[in-house]
């Protein structure tokens, strides 16, 4: 399938899951100060970024090449994105298959000490996630998906369990995973116009996913203005949701793509049980009406 095989991609998983136990141990060395290591905190354009960003951002590239070099594989990196050189393209007719990653997915709470961070791996060919692999360090979990195979989580002890969503289909019933931060009054607006009854706060992008495909939620909304989720805070997530039976698209019901040049995921984006996925779209659709995207949950 594709240039690889169902088995091929099966041990590709099953290595990017070592990978990504490994970046958590780093994140936790860093996280609980049990190396005696400083978080180095620095300011960037678009956000701040630590040592232990950098130093599980080089342990996946270092692992990830040693294991697939990079005559069909390319590589595409929160940390090292901006000190590439610039290209027409992510994807090349030469290099289909390309890594998105990000080693730390909610930095701003790993520095503030809340549990609530991740470690995106995911393996895209041309555009389309096909195996995907989250962990939240501090709960002791890692999700996995292989598309078409299903979305699994597996514990530090290796027990795995298969992942289903929720079967809530009453936008009444709905929880909806939000950010402490960035709840500009126009995603109020929405917020509190829709008839969910719930909201669950979780920072990291990954782990209200998880919270989702774990049945504790069940919607994920991102509206973007002057920011907008990048392609690899939502390339892992996104595989394992829908493998997992949920559904993440535009407002418009158009799926992500994740091989633009401009790695931002501009617009409206709806992540849901897949139940009600229609329903929210419509819903959302009668609140913004055609205005163009203004807000974003993060």
């Amino acid at each position: 399938m594709l240039g690889l095989t169902d088995e091929q991609l099966k041990k590709i998983s099953a290595i990017a899951r070592q990978v990504g136990w490994g970046a958590a141990d780093i994140l936790q060395g860093y996280y609980h100060g049990t190396a005696n290591l400083t978080l180095g905190i620095q300011q960037k354009k678009d956000g701040v970024v630590t040592a232990a960003d950098l130093a599980a951002n080089e342990y996946i590239l270092r692992k990830l090449r040693i294991a697939f070099g990079q005559e069909k594989f390319s590589y595409l990196s929160e940390e090292t994105y901006h000190h590439q050189p610039p290209q027409k393209s992510i994807e090349t007719a030469e290099h289909p298959w390309l890594w998105i990653i990000d080693p730390l997915d909610g930095t701003g709470g790993f520095i503030q000490h809340n549990d609530y961070y991740a470690v995106h791996i995911a393996l895209v060919y041309k555009g389309r996630p096909m195996i995907a692999v989250v962990v939240v360090p501090e709960a002791r979990k890692l999700y996995y998906a292989q598309r078409g195979m299903g979305a699994f989580v597996e514990t530090r002890s290796g027990e795995v369990k298969q992942l289903q969503v929720s079967q809530r289909d009453r936008l009444e019933d709905l929880t909806i995973l939000v950010t402490k931060h960035r709840q500009t009054p126009e995603f109020k607006k929405v917020l509190h116009t829709l008839p969910c009854r719930q909201e669950y706060k979780i920072g990291s992008i990954g782990c209200r996913i998880a919270a989702i495909v774990e049945q504790q939620g069940d919607i994920y909304i991102s509206f973007s203005g002057k920011s907008a989720p990048k392609h690899w805070d939502l390339a892992a997530p996104e595989l394992i949701l829908t493998e997992a039976g949920g559904k993440l698209t535009h407002l418009n019901g158009e799926p992500l793509s994740y091989d633009s040049e401009d790695v931002n995921q501009w617009g409206r984006l709806i992540g849901s049980n897949g139940q009600s996925h229609s329903k929210l779209l419509a819903e959302v659709s009668k609140i913004v009406g055609n205005k163009p995207g203004f807000l974003t949950s993060g």
